[in-house]
């Protein structure tokens, strides 16, 4: 019984040895709370630290472009490297003959277990980049050839790509683009720097032949190459719509190369179509496709003078009443001439009466006088600004009561005939054709419709594009009957330059290539061409003119 009290009295004991192991237990606990959070934090920081967008480019790609895929988890990632250069030969021969022992262990290595391998490396997927002076951050061109570029790496190419301030060119050759890739790859293109001017995309065949959102009219590329892309006639025909419509063209596009694909003559017309009110395509290659004597015929009409259409020449009067408009605001003295030509305008529209013409004359007449009565050469001036003054709003029907010239483009000569005689008249026609050319040359850039229109038998004709300098036709189905459409161009081309030979602005063709197609090479239009076009090959008259012997005085 004794023991039993204490035995009570000693329970407790243990107990308080709980309680205190509970309250280690708890502050064990309290402790691991406590410094979990410190634990947690650095993970937090490691996972901020791993986010792609919040990484700061350094510049360098290939550094780069490997910390992007490892934030992405992309592990398998291309590596980028220096597109390889072909050596000089003297150097490589100079480097033999002094260090024959490097040749030795390059012909060792290919002899040894690994040079199968080493074959192949050509074909791994790289990311090849050529250098401006061997600088890292200097990446002038991206060569990407041979794999699949996907939507994570034009993701990753959109963080890298911006940082390269010297980037030209990316030449994307097989990579197995969709148009859903094409478009994430059009909208990466303005985050690049503005030096970015070429973009070549061979090889890679679209269902929906959108390559024309790279000629949209907000575009900066230059320099296009759409090689080997099975590009049809309606991908002809969108290219077509790209180059120019009626309310607009491309002013940024210099060249386009759409040899190796599926073109035939409705592809072509519609190309020609597009190069009608186009002013910037310097450089078109249509090799290797399947035009014909039609498509040829097309192409040759845009290059000599063609007849406007019917929504071609209201769209050139909406634009000469504009301008009309805009001269008018700009002078207000001459603001009862604008609204006297502006009445003689409304019967015009609908044919010429005598009445009209002979108030012409009449006032014509009036201010010759009044320039002879002042004597002075402020009113010359005068004179031509208000002959010029009737042709801006009525520049199709004055000039087909004159029968006398088949072509007339300037319709400000005919007052001045009535007065040839006179030595005067020259001179004021020469500033006149001056003017003219001047005023052509300014609104070339700003409308084609715009440029002095030939008038023959009620139609308007606007002459040929000369802003074309290089027609690549080579490998097509030309037979003589498209040849001769080009001869008839390159004839009224060579007229057309010799006496603006001296004169700055666009001369037509300088290299047109007709070779292996459906006619003899030694039949006489072809040689007549290649006669035409010898003495504007800037090539051949360089080299001419370096093997002639030197003048002896």
């Amino acid at each position: 019984m004794s023991s039993e009290p204490g035995t009570a009295t000693r329970t407790p004991r243990p107990g308080t040895q709980k309680s205190s192991g509970a309250t280690t237990k708890k502050g064990e606990r309290g402790a691991k709370e406590k410094s979990a959070p410190a634990a947690v934090q650095p993970l937090m920081a490691e996972e901020e630290s791993k986010n792609p967008e919040e990484y700061q480019c350094t510049g360098v790609l290939e550094a780069d472009f490997a910390e992007l895929c490892a934030r992405s988890g992309y592990t398998d990632f291309p590596k980028v490297v220096t597109r390889p250069r072909p050596h000089p030969i003297s150097d490589s021969s100079a480097s033999t003959s002094e260090k024959p022992t490097l040749e030795d262990q390059r012909l060792s290595a290919s002899c040894s277990l690994n040079s199968l391998e080493s074959k192949y490396v050509f074909f791994r997927p790289t990311i090849q980049v050529e250098l401006e002076q061997d600088d890292g951050k200097a990446v002038k061109e991206i060569y990407i050839r041979g794999w699949k570029v996907e939507d994570r790496i034009l993701g990753i190419f959109s963080n890298c790509l911006p940082a390269l301030s010297q980037l030209q060119a990316i030449n994307l050759w097989k990579v197995g683009l969709t148009d859903d890739t094409l478009s994430t790859f059009i909208a990466l293109l303005p985050l690049c720097s503005p030096t970015l001017r070429k973009v070549s995309l061979e090889g890679n065949p679209l269902p929906k032949q959108s390559y024309h959102k790279l000629m949209a009219m907000d575009s900066t590329i230059a320099h296009l190459s759409l090689r080997n892309n099975n590009i049809n006639d309606y991908g002809a025909q969108l290219l077509g719509q790209a180059l120019s419509t009626l309310h607009g063209s491309n002013r940024t596009l210099v060249s386009l190369n759409l040899a190796f694909n599926f073109i035939g003559d409705k592809g072509a017309g519609h190309l020609a179509d597009g190069l009608r009110l186009n002013r910037s395509l310097l450089w078109l290659s249509l090799a290797h496709n399947r035009i014909q004597d039609k498509g040829a015929l097309k192409l040759a009409e845009v290059l000599r003078p063609f007849e406007l259409k019917h929504p071609e020449v209201v769209e050139r009067r909406r634009l000469l009443l504009e301008k009309a408009s805009q001269e008018r605001s700009r002078s207000p003295t001459s603001s009862r001439q604008a609204e006297a030509k502006m009445e003689r305008e409304k019967p015009q529209m609908g044919g010429i009466s005598s009445v009209a013409l002979v108030e012409k004359m009449q006032s014509m007449k009036t201010l010759k006088g009044l320039a002879k009565k002042k004597e002075k050469p402020g009113p010359p001036q005068e004179v031509v600004k208000k002959e010029k003054s009737p042709t801006q709003g009525t520049p199709k029907k004055e000039d087909t009561t004159k029968p006398g010239k088949g072509k007339v483009t300037i319709p400000e000569q005919k007052p001045s005939r009535g007065k040839g005689t006179k030595p005067g008249s020259k001179e004021k026609r020469s500033i006149l054709l001056e003017s003219e050319q001047l005023v052509a040359e300014a609104t070339e850039m700003i409308n084609p419709l715009l440029e002095p229109m030939e008038h023959r038998d009620g139609k308007v004709f606007m002459p040929g594009n000369k802003v074309l300098l290089y027609l690549n036709l080579l490998r097509n189905r030309i037979t003589e009957v498209g040849l001769e459409g080009f001869l008839a161009a390159v004839r009224y081309q060579a007229q057309l330059s010799k006496p603006r030979s001296a004169s700055k602005g666009p001369v037509g063709l300088l290299w047109l290539s007709l070779a292996k197609n459906c006619f003899d090479s030694q039949c006489p239009m072809h040689i007549m061409i290649q006669e035409l076009m010898l003495p504007k090959d800037p090539i051949k008259v360089k080299l001419k003119d370096e093997e002639a012997p030197p003048f002896s005085t």
